[in-house]
């Protein structure tokens, strides 16, 4: 091969590899900027108020807020009579834009938002102005696609008869930020004394630094909780006598509920051995004297339970005053807030109208104990839901759902 051959080749090699640099720089050049404007895209997003959706049955609209302000509006097309769209409080639970429908025909049900595994969710469809569907929500094309752009898996879809509105809520029971204690440097004069390097250089004095606390961060800070509290089921009353008479070495037989000859028995040893008249009868002062002596504390009236992703992450028993009053369905949602902040803002919703009163109100019949809401507050996002209901919601609820609470 002459020496122009190779010359002209290692030039043309020289070339490429030169457009090649190029190319890359310019490919990192983007790529770098790209990841500027999705971190810039996703510290905004993160800032935000939350986003949730409400669907009035009665009016056939639905209503999209960004936290307390509403921001688009559209009409819909319900359930007809026999396949009538449930009322509850829902999330999306998978999203795609080209669905077709598993029950009905194959049907085209383009961005798809699904609300429930048995078919329920929100689509683009036909909207003759009344309720048509056989239990989805239908929408406009051009407003199903704005809003399929807006939302992510996890976002609220509260459907109720009425029109429902978010309310400005604040309340001691709905959980704060947790904010570490931070602690104190203290430079005192001897210790600058001791400390040939500080000798002269600073007067003595009581300096207070912040000390970063990695291990307490939430790892966790963009992903909304899901919690609930509904009412648990009080423990049966012999059932607990009789363990508690077991315990204490009386033999009240087996902890079945059942008032028998072996558990009469045992109480009439206990109110022997306590000079009390033997009548094998239970009474509310010998049910207390019995309590106290074992050390028994009646249980909490009701559980919180809270969801990360879809899964149970925590639970913990709370109070419900009034128990036996209705509670009714209320949502509330804590607002936008940056790590470091002390403070957060909650909205309220009511699921179910005026059933159990205001969500205000409501609010003052929760006690959550101190060591729980502390536990709570660590774990505190933004857009952090919590749901309280008398409702059922396990009948909804699984792998791979919030807490779904249907109120029809």
């Amino acid at each position: 091969m002459s020496s122009f051959s190779q010359y002209s080749r290692g030039r043309r090699t020289r070339a490429l590899l030169g457009l090649a640099s190029a190319a890359l720089l310019s490919a990192t050049v983007v790529s770098g900027a790209w990841a500027r404007d999705t971190a810039k895209d996703a510290e905004k997003a993160a800032t935000e108020p939350p986003l949730h959706m409400l669907v009035s049955l009665n009016k056939q609209q639905i209503q999209v807020y960004r936290g307390l302000d509403l921001i688009e509006t559209s009409p819909i097309s319900s359930g007809k009579r026999g396949h009538s769209t449930p009322t509850g409080v829902f999330s999306i639970l998978e999203k795609r834009r080209k669905h077709f429908s598993n029950l009905y025909d194959n049907a085209p049900m383009p961005f798809m938002q699904r609300l429930t595994w048995s078919g329920i969710a929100l689509h683009v469809g036909r909207l003759p102005g009344y309720p048509a569907s056989h239990g989805c929500i239908r929408m406009p094309r051009p407003f199903a696609k704005s809003l399929y752009s807006m939302t992510d898996r996890g976002m609220h879809v509260v459907v109720t008869r009425d029109p429902a509105k978010p309310q400005s809520v604040r309340h001691s029971v709905l959980p704060q930020p947790f904010v570490p204690e931070t602690k104190v440097a203290s430079l005192s004069g001897k210790n600058i004394q001791a400390d040939p390097a500080l000798r002269g250089a600073i007067q003595p004095a009581n300096l207070q630094a912040s000390l970063p606390v990695a291990e307490l961060e939430n790892p966790y800070f963009d992903k909304p909780l899901r919690m609930i509290i509904t009412p648990q089921k009080a423990p049966s009353r012999t059932r607990v006598l009789q363990r508690l008479l077991n315990e204490m070495g009386y033999d009240a037989g087996p902890v079945d509920g059942i008032f028998g000859r072996k558990t009469r028995a045992a109480l009439s040893l206990y109110q022997e051995g306590a000079e009390l008249p033997v009548t094998g009868n239970v009474t509310d002062a010998l049910v207390a004297k019995i309590y106290a002596e074992a050390g028994y504390e009646k249980p909490q009236n009701a559980m919180l339970r809270v969801r990360r992703k879809f899964r149970d992450v925590y639970s913990a028993p709370v109070t419900l005053k009034n128990i036996d009053k209705d509670i009714g369905t209320h949502v509330y949602t804590a607002l936008d807030f940056e790590k470091g902040d002390q403070t957060v803002d909650w909205m309220a919703v009511s699921a179910e109208g005026d059933r159990g009163g205001d969500s205000k109100d409501l609010l003052d019949r929760v006690v959550m104990p101190e060591k729980v809401a502390l536990e709570i507050s660590k774990m505190l996002t933004p857009g952090t839901s919590l749901t309280i209901t008398d409702r059922t919601f396990k009948r909804n609820t699984g792998l791979g759902t919030d807490f779904v609470v249907v109120t029809r």
